[in-house]
């Protein structure tokens, strides 16, 4: 049985129920189980951190989940068409890891969630592909065979999956981005198992 590892930050809930999505189709293929991990935000030097270990939801992640996991999905809000600080802040401190070459080989795969229809769904989405690219990891998208690609009128690119949450975060998930959620998972897993034989 091999983890792919579901990382994300969610402002929100949109990314969380998004991760949970793309973790439900991970554990749809044999062989694969998904393991959700989320980051804390960024407190100022005049704020109180984060507790470290969060009240709800999954348990903040440790750079051993990176080293134990066969694949990566990373999922972020967009931030002025850029991943959140708090993901890209985790992101930051694992050197570590890329002088080793920890992630070289493994496949990853990217998520987002953004409050307007044109707020940089798709930079957001390769601004999360730049460190992994780093990391040497191999990256994997949503090809247009997936149908919903061609259809959706709101979220869902060959970058990766989206959502477009409205400007209040009141749009719920459409079934187009549930589906291309879920087929990124899969392809993700899919994947993983691949190149791990």
């Amino acid at each position: 049985m091999i983890d792919i590892l579901v990382l994300y930050y969610s402002a929100h809930g949109s990314v969380r129920s998004m991760a949970q999505l793309v973790a439900r189709g991970v554990n749809q293929v044999a062989g694969a189980q998904a393991r959700l991990r989320s980051v804390p935000p960024v407190a100022a030097r005049t704020q109180v951190a984060e507790p470290p270990v969060p009240d709800d939801g999954a348990p903040y992640v440790e750079l051993a989940d990176l080293e134990q996991c066969a694949g990566l999905a990373l999922g972020s809000p967009t931030r002025f068409g850029n991943m959140a600080a708090p993901l890209k802040y985790f992101l930051d401190t694992t050197g570590a890891l890329w002088a080793k070459g920890t992630l070289v080989g493994k496949p990853a795969a990217v998520f987002t969630s953004t409050a307007s229809l044109h707020g940089g769904q798709e930079t957001t989405l390769t601004s999360m592909m730049i460190p992994l690219l780093h990391h040497g990891m191999v990256i994997v998208g949503l090809p247009y065979t997936q149908a919903e690609v061609n259809t959706t009128s709101s979220g869902g690119t060959p970058y990766g999956a989206s959502h477009w949450a409205g400007a209040g975060d009141d749009k719920p998930l459409t079934d187009e981005e549930r589906t291309l959620c879920l087929a990124l998972g899969k392809r993700l897993a899919e994947t993983a198992l691949k190149l791990a034989a």
